[in-house]
């Protein structure tokens, strides 16, 4: 039973994501398209929704004199105005389109005396009766200008700290020893144009786990789920960086441009879908750390090394590995992660394949320095040998703290925050270029 539900629920958590993101893609065109959508019970929320505060305040004032206030539309449907109605809660009862007629809870709330005579207030266009006296509209405050949104938010949103993991576009143009001017300035462009179609890739992912995201106790402090930017400059943030990032792709080649295409093809499939296959998510995951060194390799013209890509495979895969270890050791026991295909219980199997992963990474890397690959490009191969126990010690080391829960969430940046982990990336690459 469990197999065959577990693809209606990804397809219906699907089609609410689609529906999130088209509510922003809405809320970004204007004022007549947030009409429009507000119009669909099934998409409008009352609580994102602005109201005037000054006639709501007059009609509180009212209800507070112990006079009944009514809700009635004559252009919108029942699920609408209900949803109005209770979010503001200041209506003694409410009345809707098509059928005219009161919901059935509030129905008999309703006293005949309505039909006697009412103080009305909205539209001048709808006709009252001569015992209906029409009241001014409440003057409204002059409307404050929109937040202005901090650069720490923007910051956030793009989520730049996640930027150093780009670096590995650089890995190629070490490992090739193509250090002159030209092929770096096009690898540290190659980095920008990766940088910002990630960024682009994590405000989509935003936008689509908004509810989710505020529901979580780290993730609702984003800037979307928190509030801090509107989804509509979301929207238009995610438009800038993907087209920037791809404006820069193609200055640098057709095939760089599509090694980018690739790679976010890939990272939205992960984040709609692919994302809650269990095992399918890490191996993804390392997939897209891998596209970045291919990507790097592209963008200056060089074989990419089949040694090289072994061994990304295996190193992110057991980084991947280790992130869902961290995850699924933040749960109670017997829990499922939400939304990932993990249970508790598979916490130890895969300590194991975040293990084994590791050091087959450390095994292709003794077999590259016994490759005729490296007797091309050192003059001391031998002295890459060194590298082995500082690589073996590092994953040895990142694997005991994820045990110990040193590591809050994701290892590479776990990493990247590390002395240690510097030190030995240091080490490792002194004893490469000593090795040349």
């Amino acid at each position: 039973m469990r197999g065959s539900s577990a693809p209606a629920d990804i397809a219906s958590d699907l089609i609410r994501r689609l529906r999130a993101f088209a509510a922003a893609i809405t809320a970004s065109l204007g004022p007549q398209a947030r009409s429009a959508h507000g119009a669909d019970p099934s998409g409008f929320d009352p609580s994102r929704a602005q109201f005037d505060h000054d006639a709501v305040r007059f009609l509180l004032q009212v209800l507070g004199e112990g006079r009944p206030v009514y809700l009635c539309s004559e252009t919108h449907p029942e699920p609408f105005v209900s949803a109005v109605a209770q979010h503001l809660g200041v209506f003694t009862a409410w009345a809707a389109a098509p059928e005219r007629q009161l919901a059935a809870a509030q129905r008999e709330e309703l006293p005949p005396l309505l039909h006697q005579g009412f103080d009305y207030i909205g539209s001048a266009a709808v006709a009252l009766p001569d015992s209906a006296s029409r009241l001014a509209r409440p003057a409204r405050s002059e409307p404050s200008a929109p937040a202005r949104v901090s650069m720490r938010s923007w910051l956030k949103l793009f989520r730049v700290h996640q930027y150093a993991k780009n670096a590995l576009v650089l890995v190629p143009l070490l490992t090739a020893h193509k250090f002159a001017l030209g092929s770096a300035a096009t690898s540290l462009f190659a980095v920008i144009a990766f940088s910002l179609c990630a960024s682009g890739a994590y405000i989509l992912n935003d936008l689509l786990d908004v509810e989710a995201d505020r529901a979580h106790p780290t993730k609702r402090n984003r800037p979307i789920a928190s509030g801090a930017i509107p989804a509509s400059r979301a929207v238009g943030a995610m438009a800038l960086a993907l087209v920037s990032a791809f404006a820069i792709a193609m200055s640098i080649s057709i095939e760089f441009g599509g090694v980018l295409l690739g790679y976010f093809a890939l990272t939205t499939s992960y984040s709609f879908w692919l994302k809650r296959i269990a095992t399918v998510d890490v191996v993804v995951l390392a997939t897209l750390y891998t596209v970045r060194v291919i990507g790097g390799a592209v963008a200056i013209s060089v074989p990419m090394s089949e040694w090289l890509l072994a061994f990304s495979l295996f190193i992110f895969m057991s980084l991947a590995l280790v992130k869902r270890y961290i995850e699924l050791a933040g749960q109670p026991d017997g829990a499922v992660l939400a939304a990932r295909g993990y249970q508790v219980e598979d916490k130890a199997m895969i300590a194991i394949l975040a293990a084994a992963s590791g050091f087959n990474a450390v095994v292709i890397f003794t077999l590259y320095i016994s490759s005729d690959t490296v007797r091309a490009l050192y003059s001391h191969p031998q002295l890459l040998w060194v590298g082995c126990p500082i690589l073996m010690y590092w994953i040895g080391r990142v694997m005991l703290f994820a045990q110990r829960g040193l590591i809050d969430d994701d290892p590479v940046i776990f990493a990247l925050r590390d002395r240690v982990s510097w030190v030995a990336l240091g080490a490792i690459g002194a004893i490469m270029l000593a090795a040349i």
